[in-house]
């Protein structure tokens, strides 16, 4: 899967449930509208009956069953001004019911969508790394590497750098592939011109070297957790290692370690930046990806990148989305679940969205 794609969401979902809490407020509206009307009619009803009764008793005798006419009157002019009252005052109360409730809904229906963008965007990544895990396997088997790696004479590290200069240039998401002996010391990588103190250089204290250095058989590979590497410029790369064996055998003898550098920076900025946020929540909303310590490997906002630890309560759950009752903003996450035979390093992605103006 490319890195290039983008995490998708419906914005439909939002809009039509900003569409219902229109509608309820608009029928909270005209249930108060005609429940005065209703009762300013009544109102009036009752000062004609008041002024039919004044007439009548002005009238005397002929005029006293137009009285009692005039007291009904009034009377049931009095009883709908009481059901009026009744039926805006049992409306504003349910009504007011339903706004909490469809609040709560719509809360909960958004948070959901926060998190699936999370876990669309940590999905995205890790399925470009499962690639990057199976890329590091295969390469370790190929004939020139592990001929270089058997017998490093100056001839086949010609011919292995040329080897993995032709493997740069088909796969542009890496910076270089470093191999390395058994001591730590590359021994021949792809990009000479670009980086040109790379060859003889030790890697002994790289933590991915160390871990690759031990594994058990071919078929297994390191993954390290994205870091700024001084021999390529300080970029950040995400490093995987496999190990290089003696005919290229699962089950051969170990040869050296066969590193590849991932271009983190421009393939992770493709995802974080690429999550479909509607326009008019872009710019409070921030999307991220970060490590198993909370800390940010990447950011929609460009903010914060392998220096900022979030603050990401998310405990034992592998999911969920938190309100900070102070600022109102949510955060919602979701852990890898991994992909393929890759388990994933425990990385989350997550949307941090502060309220709407």
């Amino acid at each position: 899967m490319s890195s290039n794609e983008t995490a998708r969401t419906s914005p439909e979902a939002g809009s039509s449930l900003s569409k219902v809490a229109d509608e309820i407020g608009e029928i909270k509206r005209i249930s108060s509208d005609k429940s005065r009307r209703i009762q300013g009619i009544t109102g009036q009803v009752k000062i004609l009956a008041l002024n039919a009764l004044i007439e009548a008793a002005r009238a005397g005798e002929m005029g006293r069953g137009f009285s009692v006419v005039a007291q009904e009157v009034r009377a049931i002019g009095s009883e709908i001004e009481g059901i009026a009252k009744s039926l805006e005052a049992e409306l504003s109360g349910r009504i007011a019911g339903l706004q909490d409730r469809f609040q709560t809904l719509a809360q909960a229906s958004e948070n959901d969508r926060l998190t699936d963008l999370a876990l669309n965007a940590v999905e995205l990544i890790d399925r470009n790394l499962y690639e990057r895990t199976c890329d590091v396997r295969w390469w370790a088997t190929d004939t020139a590497i592990v001929e270089c790696a058997a017998a490093p004479t100056p001839e086949r590290v010609t011919y292995a750098a040329e080897r993995l200069r032709v493997i740069l240039g088909a796969y542009t998401v890496y910076l270089d592939l470093w191999l390395c002996d058994l001591d730590g010391r590359v021994v021949a990588h792809g990009r000479p011109d670009v980086y040109p103190d790379v060859i003889g250089r030790s890697v002994t204290a790289e933590p991915w070297f160390r871990e690759a250095a031990g594994l058990p058989h071919g078929d297994a590979y390191v993954a390290a957790d994205v870091a700024r590497q001084p021999l390529l410029g300080g970029a950040q790369v995400a490093t995987y290692c496999a190990s290089i064996r003696a005919g290229g055998s699962a089950k051969g003898r170990p040869l050296g370690v066969l590193a590849i550098h991932f271009d983190w920076e421009a393939q992770a900025k493709a995802i974080v930046e690429g999550v479909r946020v509607s326009p008019e929540d872009r710019a409070r909303t921030r999307v991220l990806l970060v490590d198993a310590k909370a800390r940010v490997l990447a950011a929609s906002d460009g903010v914060g990148v392998l220096t900022e630890t979030l603050s990401l309560a998310a405990g034992s759950r592998s999911s969920g989305a938190d309100r900070d009752p102070r600022t109102g903003a949510v955060t919602a996450f979701h852990r890898t679940p991994g992909y393929e035979t890759y388990a994933g390093l425990g990385w989350y992605g997550v949307i941090v969205q502060n309220p709407a103006a």
